[in-house]
């Protein structure tokens, strides 16, 4: 075994102490306004579409299994979508109409005004990402994002942003995996006694 080139005790620790630090900068009083924007949608029978590209899209079909199963064991939970899931509707829709457009026509197809999009972006500067916020808003749905960097062009457009201002690809991802368990258990939560 080759001795690495990198004190990897030193990489362990500063990659843990950024990702606690970056953990701070979220606002539990806009998570809790989250919760009750997905409850609010589940009582109206509306679903929650969520994408991403590369390990947003890995974090979005995870979650999407989260808040199917793991909310509600018995059933009673959300009925949620991963756009990216389904491979043969990205190969279709990319080369016939563009990577730019994977995840807006399936929510012009599919989504309804009471429905919640909710997108997971590392830069927040995708143009497929971007195009989906516009069908979204255009359709009249809540939008919702957890982004890293600076928040990039779909910060401005959500109607609630979940910012971590972390120059970090990897950490970014984390923090929409972690919000996501954190939604899980509150929503868990509200609904055990159902």
């Amino acid at each position: 075994m080759s001795t690495p080139s990198y004190n990897l005790e030193h990489l362990t620790t500063s990659y843990v102490q950024s990702l606690t630090d970056v953990l701070t900068q979220l606002n539990a009083k806009a998570l809790a306004l989250l919760v009750d924007t997905l409850l609010s949608m589940r009582e109206k029978n509306g679903s929650l579409y969520l994408c991403g590209n590369g390990g947003s899209a890995a974090n979005a079909i995870h979650l999407a299994n989260d808040f199917t199963f793991g909310i509600h064991p018995k059933g009673n939970a959300l009925k949620v979508e991963a756009l990216a899931a389904n491979s043969s509707i990205l190969t279709c829709l990319g080369n016939d109409i563009g990577y730019d457009n994977i995840f807006s026509h399936q929510l012009k197809v599919k989504a309804k005004h009471h429905d919640v999009l909710l997108i997971l972006s590392g830069s927040g500067n995708s143009q497929n990402i971007i195009n989906a916020i516009s069908e979204a808003n255009k359709i009249g749905m809540t939008t919702v994002g957890i982004l890293g960097f600076d928040g990039g062009k779909a910060k401005a457009l959500l109607d609630q942003p979940f910012h971590f201002e972390i120059q970090d690809m990897q950490i970014s991802e984390d923090t929409q995996v972690i919000l996501g368990h954190i939604l899980m258990k509150a929503l868990y939560e509200e609904l055990k006694h159902e």
